[in-house]
């Protein structure tokens, strides 16, 4: 293909298999190994926390060590490599070492993030000529990346070696923004003249994520849908009028489920493996999972499924608002999750009341989520925003129903259902309330009972719906090449 050797280097916090917690983990995990297959030259980059597993950490190389200058103290980092495989291609995994900043209990959250992450990003752009990489485009993510725009754009491009490298900033989340006290600008070499609402301040804050979205090349986040919301003062968190401002640069790319871990074929945890010819082994996960949470193995009652973290934020003031209700439906009911106290005590009360019917489990258990997601019918997703969303996506996968509000990646990655075509592969609702959520499920079940050979195509609908990294992947490529014809 065209430029397919151009150089690309991702900057991640996080990355499956090494450290993950959210969305960027699973992003870094991806999205650099499609690229990569299309022969892209891609490398990734990424702290090197204490909780690594030591089956990674005896395979990391020695590269090289430097001296990086935070303010007035200088700080060692060491540069360690894994050329990992992750089932798609094997590209070059970067570490920067320094005990001081990340051999902590927390990846985040710490009381010195704002130096921790300005010693990272200097340290990835020192380490590039030391390892003599020059890539046509630096592609960070979310704030603790966001300096790398900045610095690359205001101080290094000075230098020969860095002057024709480009930036691409993804905000996959645009609640957390790494907002921290003005003397930060002293860590990262920058002067009075950053502190501006033009520039890095942000309501007497620096702010991480503003720098990444002011100053990078292009930006992107993580659905086409919530690029449209993030401009809006809902879902902006204050940075909307920022975003507005370089709407021309904005690009909305919807994220893929990874196919070799997410596969009804191939999925060691689920108890029989399937597809969308053999969905009667979908009845057999159904049944055998009924029989080990202890419901009643009745094929005809629907399974409904939400993992989730406990919160408003997933919606789950709506299932206080509403549980007695759905409760009185013909239904059985599992959430798997932890999160806020109060809703971890409402759903264990909840499964005391109705014990032939509901299942709480406050717990993080992947094997458990993957039965979950073979064994269920319909699976709820009343968010309030949802950036992207992966648990859909899967879903659909697994040929469990999802019902959605209509937010970010959900209104993106499933098509609503049409009751005059019977065509679609999920149910929407628009409006985050209690009764636009009660009449879409109700609409759902109904059809369960009512239609099921409907019912039927709806699921095989969402299992052959292609929810991969590839056609990301193309897009991503895309931007990259029209980036460097600037």
């Amino acid at each position: 293909m065209q430029n397919s050797n151009l150089k690309i280097l991702f900057v991640v916090s996080e990355m499956a298999p090494f450290a993950k917690t959210g969305g960027v983990g699973e992003f870094a995990g991806t999205l650099p190994f499609e690229i990569a297959s299309l022969g892209w030259d891609v490398r990734i980059v990424m702290p090197k926390y204490k909780h690594i597993s030591d089956q990674y950490t005896h395979c990391m190389e020695y590269v090289c060590d430097y001296p990086v200058n935070l303010d007035w103290r200088k700080q060692t980092a060491i540069i360690r490599k894994i050329d990992y495989d992750n089932g798609r291609g094997r590209i070059p995994c970067y570490f920067i070492d320094n005990a001081y900043y990340f051999d902590r209990q927390q990846m985040y959250s710490n009381p010195d993030d704002a130096e921790r992450f300005a010693f990272f990003c200097k340290a990835v752009l020192e380490m590039l000529p030391k390892i003599n990489f020059m890539p046509d485009i630096i592609h960070c993510n979310d704030w603790e990346t966001g300096p790398i725009c900045v610095l690359l754009h205001h101080q290094y491009k000075y230098i020969d070696f860095y002057k024709n490298i480009k930036t691409v900033f993804t905000i996959h989340n645009l609640q957390c923004q790494g907002n921290f006290p003005k003397d930060t600008l002293s860590l990262l070499s920058l002067g009075e003249e950053f502190y501006h609402p033009d520039s890095l301040e942000f309501y007497g804050s620096v702010n991480y994520m503003k720098a990444g979205i002011v100053y990078s090349d292009l930006i992107t986040t993580v659905s086409p849908t919530y690029a449209k919301e993030i401009q809006m003062p809902e879902y902006g968190n204050g940075l909307d009028g920022v975003i507005r401002k370089r709407q021309s640069d904005l690009f909305g790319i919807i994220n893929g489920i990874n196919y070799n871990i997410y596969n009804p074929e191939t999925d060691p945890y689920i108890y029989q493996t399937y597809n969308y010819h053999s969905l009667e082994n979908k009845q057999v996960n159904k049944s055998k999972f009924q029989n080990e949470i202890g419901l009643e193995q009745n094929s005809k009652i629907p399974l409904i499924a939400m993992i989730s973290y406990l919160s408003d934020e997933k919606g789950f003031d709506l299932i206080e608002e509403s549980i007695e209700e759905i409760m009185q439906m013909n239904i059985q009911f599992i959430i798997l999750g932890t999160g806020d106290p109060f809703y971890e005590d409402l759903i264990y009360s909840i499964q005391q009341k109705y014990p032939n019917k509901m299942r709480a489990i406050i717990a993080f258990n992947m094997e458990l989520a993957q039965k979950i997601f073979a064994a269920s019918d319909i699976y709820l997703i009343p968010s309030k925003f949802e950036a992207c969303g992966l648990n859909q996506m899967i879903a659909l996968r697994y040929g469990s129903v999802p019902i959605a509000r209509a937010t970010g990646g959900l209104a993106d990655t499933i098509i609503p259902f049409d009751m005059q075509s019977f065509d679609g592969s999920g149910f929407i609702f628009k409006e985050h309330c209690k009764q636009s959520m009660l009449f879409t499920l109700k609409t759902a079940i109904e059809l369960y009972n009512t239609y099921p050979s409907a019912w039927k195509q709806i699921v095989l609908k969402g299992m052959k719906q292609d929810v991969s990294w590839n056609a990301s992947a193309l897009q991503y490529t895309k931007l990259y090449q029209k980036l460097t014809e600037r």
